[in-house]
């Protein structure tokens, strides 16, 4: 009797066992993840939306109508930028739906990015699923990988991770895409799942050879191998 019941717990305690191995992963992690993917599409966004998203005949209109929600924005006061103020600025929720068009898709990514900073993980992923990627190499990835980030705080850990995955696919570059495939390596081995971690540490470590990643690549090549 006593063989019998320790082999039913066994299942139910290795589960236990991952599944405080995950929460623990993101209790400790998951500022630092949401806190740089939301840098970088801040950086990214503040540099080249307006020529990349917006064309020459909306740019005043669209620069005007979002400018005060990016200073908002920039100085961390997360709920006017989002919700507007008592000055006659709406916030980005609110922009998303009145501006249509390009600019419009720009407030959907950050509607979608202060929900994030507010700890309102769901709205934050039906924002920035309205947003339309362009198929260009920093936005649009940078904005794949913060919805994948925001995917993560939801526990959705697969949908996480894949997209992530195609978060780094888009940019293709050396400035987002090691950073996309580490954090989705580091999800992976949350879940155990270190097999599939090394594909893509070593990923980084065969194709991003000039990023600042690949120099402390190997730690987390050898920490799942």
């Amino acid at each position: 009797m006593a063989k019998n019941k320790v082999n039913q717990n066994a299942p139910q305690t290795s589960a236990e066992e991952m599944l405080n191995k995950s929460e623990a992963f993101f209790l400790k992690y998951k500022k630092p993840i949401i806190s740089a993917v939301t840098a970088l599409v801040v950086i990214i966004v503040g540099y080249v939306a307006y020529d990349n998203y917006i064309g020459t005949p909306n740019k005043l209109k669209a620069s005007t109508a979002l400018a005060k929600g990016q200073d908002y924005f920039s100085e961390e006061n997360f709920e006017k930028a989002l919700n507007g103020d008592s000055t006659g600025f709406v916030g980005f929720a609110k922009l998303a739906q009145e501006l249509g068009g390009d600019a419009g898709n720009l407030a959907n990514l950050y509607a979608g990015l202060c929900n994030a900073q507010l700890g309102k993980w769901q709205e934050a992923a039906n924002f920035i699923e309205k947003f339309d990627t362009q198929g260009d190499q920093m936005i649009s990835p940078a904005a794949i990988g913060a919805l994948g980030n925001v995917y993560a705080h939801l526990n959705q850990l697969d949908k996480a991770v894949a997209t992530l995955k195609k978060a780094a696919e888009a940019a293709d570059n050396n400035s987002l895409s090691p950073t996309f495939l580490i954090q989705a390596g580091e999800i992976l081995e949350s879940q155990g799942n270190k097999a599939e971690a090394l594909k893509l540490y070593q990923t980084v470590k065969d194709k991003y050879v000039n990023s600042m990643q690949y120099q402390s690549i190997d730690k987390y090549i050898e920490r799942v191998k």
